[in-house]
């Protein structure tokens, strides 16, 4: 599976951390960056790329990492057929993708450990959607809000 990896100066470490042991588990992994450390850039810069990459299918899933996670959450959302989420437990981690398709997930380098953050990517890469017909009608509602529409 080809993942998409992005952070600012505030995941910088997580993500590669996370990108390693990607890679140490067999994951074919893209760096949307930061390539280096840099205190003053900013998340969208990294996380609006990978979410292209995945809405356009380059990469199968994302995970995006700023300080707390949520300025991700939100840079990644505003891509069309991105569904992010900042996720902290492990239910979220795979319920996200059963039931709502994530397929980025967000974390905050500065309050998510390595170990929690290393489980956590593990159990959303091996959650599957699971494509009941009410999951699709609730997706095809927030699809029809990304064109637009206010129903």
């Amino acid at each position: 599976m080809r993942i998409g990896v992005a952070a600012d100066h505030g995941g910088f470490g997580l993500k590669a951390e996370m990108a390693a042991a990607l890679e140490a588990a067999g994951f074919d992994v893209v760096d949307f960056g930061a390539r280096e450390l840099a205190a003053g850039d900013d998340y969208p810069d990294f996380v609006v790329p990978l979410a292209r990459a995945v809405a356009s299918g380059e990469v199968a899933r994302g995970l995006a990492i700023c300080g707390s996670g949520v300025g991700a959450c939100v840079a990644a959302n505003k891509v069309p057929g991105v569904r992010a989420c900042l996720i902290t437990d492990s239910f979220s981690a795979h319920q996200g993708v059963e039931d709502d398709d994530m397929n980025v997930m967000c974390l905050g380098g500065r309050v998510t450990g390595h170990a929690l953050a290393w489980d956590l990517v593990r159990t959303f890469l091996e959650a599957r959607f699971k494509g009941d017909e009410r999951f699709g009608r609730r997706l095809a509602k927030v699809a029809d809000l990304e064109r637009g529409n206010r129903s």
